[in-house]
């Protein structure tokens, strides 16, 4: 008798304690529906937003570091738009034509015509020339007069042309007398110059490295015509060199792959992967050239 209470008792037992291991499983699977995690946040009792903030889930932990890095690099390109006024704000310069003061793959900084206005400015523009800088003592990237980005002969879906303005013309003007003679040449006249006398008002720009004028040679703005101040896209501020041969790979290895040949105008969005906030940011310019 007492053998078979024992072993009753021990089935009893077992029972017991198969009990407890389901009540202990139905009790994690109640938590499980609940979205409880391992760290003890649930969407029951804490909400949707704060467990997803809050949870240690390794699917939602990489989405959540995804969206921070697409927020930061977001916020900094507000901040740069709401600076400079214009998108993207960010140029890669890709060849030497303005030696020594932009270096192939500087990053530039661009602003609006009407953006931190010099001394001196062409009336109804924001930019001072290089012979007002002269004058005014307001220089920008190691000479006077301000570095502008325009669009040659106003075609935009030419590459954007970052060149200095040197001075201003009036429609009909012979411009090549006010043009320097160590530039333009002693002895050049203006019935020798295509775009002489000027057949609208506008700048005469030229590479700092450039042998000649934009409008005298065509050297550097795939267009010999005086630039208009509608063509005019931004000014040049600040130059942060290497960063911009981020973007010149970009387009060189990703466009050049996809497509056979360089998109010279092509403008991809913020990264959101980018493995650095400034790449990330690069990408979003656009690659200007400073030549043909």
């Amino acid at each position: 008798m007492e053998s078979r209470r024992a072993t009753a008792d021990g089935f009893d037992g077992s029972d017991d304690r198969t009990v407890s291991r389901g009540g202990s499983s139905a009790s994690s699977g109640s938590e499980n529906a609940r979205g409880e995690s391992a760290d003890g946040v649930t969407i029951e009792d804490d909400g949707l937003f704060r467990w997803f903030l809050k949870t240690d889930d390794g699917t939602v932990m990489m989405v959540r570091d995804v969206l921070t890095s697409v927020a930061i690099v977001a916020a900094i390109g507000l901040v740069l738009f709401a600076v400079s006024g214009i998108w993207p704000p960010l140029v890669a310069v890709e060849s030497g034509s303005m030696h020594p003061n932009m270096q192939e793959g500087d990053l530039i900084f661009v602003v609006g015509e009407d953006r931190f206005v010099g001394e001196n400015p062409v009336d109804g523009t924001g930019v001072v020339t290089l012979e007002n800088g002269q004058e005014s003592g307001y220089d920008k990237f190691g000479k006077a007069g301000d570095v502008v980005v325009f669009q040659p002969g106003g075609n935009e879906r030419a590459t954007p042309v970052i060149h200095r303005a040197h001075f201003w013309v009036e429609e009909g003007d012979n411009w090549v007398e006010q043009a320097d003679p160590a530039i333009i040449g002693e002895d050049t006249t203006c019935s020798e110059v295509e775009s002489c006398p000027a057949d609208h008002a506008g700048f005469i720009t030229k590479g700092d490295h450039n042998s000649g004028y934009d409008q005298q040679t065509g050297l550097g703005a795939s267009s010999d015509e005086i630039v208009k101040p509608e063509w005019i896209t931004g000014k040049a501020s600040f130059r942060i060199p290497w960063l911009g041969n981020i973007r010149l790979l970009f387009d060189k290895y990703l466009f050049g792959a996809v497509g056979g040949t360089v998109a010279p105008q092509a403008v991809a969005g913020i990264s959101a992967g980018a493995g650095s906030v400034a790449g990330a940011v690069t990408v979003a310019g656009k690659r200007w050239s400073d030549r043909n």
